[in-house]
């Protein structure tokens, strides 16, 4: 509904003005969410279509419109999940085969234990045998692994600032590439004091929009990676911005990503344009149908990369029948009444 209630401030224009358009839907929604939450997401969308259309107007790939890439493949770490099985040979097997689809960066969530073993979930803290909970997980991947496998853990922002600090404290001899959100990520003040007291490098962002939703973090170097989530939080020219802005405080881009094939692409072009990119997310290593969303001349994902091509626009295009098959009786297909 909100993509067509933008949707008269761009019919007729010029597709090739993109930067002015985004700034036109966003200033005409200054009192209806322009800043943040899905309005930013409805623009981004409509963002994401007009840079394909203008790399098919042009006839070149869309990197080649945000000034060109730094790298011909993008680096992916897999958001891995051992299913119901907590136990540590459940991670360790997962990881396992993780590593062995071609990731060499993967991530586990280590806020999710087994029914029951909180004493209170709402309270933020956690217990020495939570984090010993923790801690063995992490150990069974590392071991299973090995030492040149790049390894971040998830919190989710569900943790006090002694526990994070606890928690970060308690990973450091397993060498993290960074422990994801062990505060509540809309304190700024928390997050920077747990990266004060960590061991670890720490990463945020992921449900942060537009470059001023960045500025604090940054600003207060609270972090030391951020995370955006490109497709939801402005768009391929307003993740540039935020990486510009991040390249001042030496902070590398790891965004987060738990988009379909024609997502994980556009979000491919950015981070191929941008010179602090680190890694970036794939979280449907259960979902085996994921690349029939697109058609697509060659794999999307190889040897745990997303591989840029030279075809206009982002580069793939919507399976309309496979994309048809998941959309819910009454619902809207892209704009269309089914």
């Amino acid at each position: 509904h909100m993509v067509h209630a933008l949707k008269h401030f761009i019919i007729g224009e010029d597709p090739l003005n993109v930067d002015m358009l985004f700034e036109k839907m966003r200033r005409s929604r200054l009192f209806d969410g322009a800043m943040a939450g899905a309005t930013v997401t409805a623009m981004t969308g409509i963002e994401i279509a007009l840079w394909d259309l203008a790399g098919k107007i042009l006839g070149v790939p869309v990197y080649r419109l945000l000034g060109g890439k730094f790298r011909d493949t993008v680096r992916l770490y897999c958001d891995s999940h051992a299913g119901k099985d907590f136990s540590p040979d459940a991670y360790a097997a997962r990881a396992k085969e993780v590593v062995a689809m071609g990731f060499d960066a993967l991530k586990f969530d280590v806020d999710e234990t087994e029914a029951g073993f909180r004493n209170d979930r709402w309270n933020w803290h956690a217990s020495p045998g939570e984090i010993d909970w923790m801690v063995e997980r992490v150990a069974a991947v590392r071991d299973a692994v090995g030492p040149n496998i790049d390894l971040a853990i998830d919190m989710h922002g569900r943790y006090d600032i002694a526990s994070g600090i606890a928690v970060a404290r308690a990973m450091e001899p397993f060498r993290l590439l960074w422990l994801e959100e062990p505060v509540p990520p809309e304190n700024v003040a928390a997050m920077r004091e747990v990266k004060r007291a960590s061991p670890v490098p720490l990463c945020s962002g992921e449900n942060l929009y537009l470059r001023w939703g960045f500025r604090d973090l940054l600003e207060q170097q609270a972090v030391d990676y951020i995370m955006p989530d490109i497709p939801k939080c402005g768009g391929l020219s307003e993740c540039r911005k935020i990486a510009n802005m991040a390249e001042v405080y030496y902070v590398p881009l790891a965004p987060h990503n738990v988009c379909g094939p024609l997502g994980t692409m556009a979000s491919a072009h950015v981070c191929a344009s941008i010179p602090n990119f680190l890694v970036m997310e794939w979280h449907w290593i259960d979902y085996p149908g994921w690349e029939d969303l697109t058609l697509q001349e060659q794999p999307v994902i190889q040897n745990g990369h997303v591989v840029l091509t030279d075809k206009p626009g982002i580069g793939l295009e919507v399976n309309d029948e496979v994309a048809r098959s998941y959309v819910r009786p009454g619902t809207l297909y892209f704009g269309e009444r089914l």
